[in-house]
C-alpha cells in the first residue's frame, strides 16, 4: 500500500458533511432505527482487502455498531464529498467502493457548487456508466427512502443560503 496525505477540506466540504450527518441522523432515528450514518467510516473494498482500505466523508449501515470494530460493516450508502484537492482520489475510490456487495449507492457530493452525482446499483447488480447528476431541486437517496433537498445539504454555505431553495 501507498500511504496518501490528505489536506484538511475547506470550511464548506465541513458544513456540508455535518449538514448531510445532520440529516441523514435525523431521517434513521425516524424511520429505520436499526440503521446509523457514520462519519468518516473505514470500508475495505474487496481489491487487494488484506491492505486496502477507504475512507469516505459518510456511509450508511444497518448493523449494529461492535466493540472493536474499526471498518464499517456492511454499508448501505457511501458519501464523498467533492473538493478541487481530493477530486482524483475521491473518483478513483468509486469502483473500489462499488466492489462492496451491499453498497447501493454512491452519492458524489460538489463543494464548489451545487451539484450532487448520483450513482445507484441496478436490478441486475451492476452500475451505470456514468453518474447521474442532480443540480435542481432533491436528491433521492432509495436505499434509505430519502428525497434530501438541495437546499438542507448546501444550508450555511457560500452556495446555498439559510435553509431556503437554492
Amino acid at each position: 500500500g501507498v500511504l496518501r496525505a490528505m489536506a484538511p477540506g475547506s470550511s464548506t466540504h465541513g458544513t456540508i458533511v455535518s449538514n448531510l450527518a445532520y440529516a441523514l441522523a435525523g431521517h434513521l432515528r425516524a424511520t429505520r432505527p436499526g440503521c446509523r450514518v457514520v462519519t468518516e467510516p473505514g470500508v475495505q473494498p474487496r481489491l487487494r482487502s488484506r491492505w486496502n482500505f477507504r475512507i469516505p466523508d459518510l456511509g450508511v449501515t444497518c448493523v449494529r455498531d461492535r466493540p472493536g470494530d474499526i471498518m464499517l460493516p456492511e454499508p448501505l450508502l457511501l458519501v464523498e464529498v467533492l473538493s478541487p484537492g481530493n477530486a482524483t482520489d475521491t473518483w478513483a475510490n468509486l469502483p473500489l467502493y462499488a466492489s462492496l456487495p451491499s453498497v447501493a449507492e454512491l452519492r458524489i457530493v460538489h463543494s464548489t457548487q451545487v451539484r450532487v452525482e448520483v450513482l445507484r446499483r441496478q436490478a441486475d447488480g451492476s452500475w451505470p456508466d456514468d453518474p447521474t447528476p442532480v443540480e435542481t431541486g432533491a436528491v433521492g437517496l432509495a436505499s434509505i427512502s430519502l428525497d434530501l433537498p438541495l437546499a438542507e445539504i448546501y444550508r450555511d454555505t457560500h452556495l446555498g443560503t439559510g435553509g431556503g431553495p437554492l
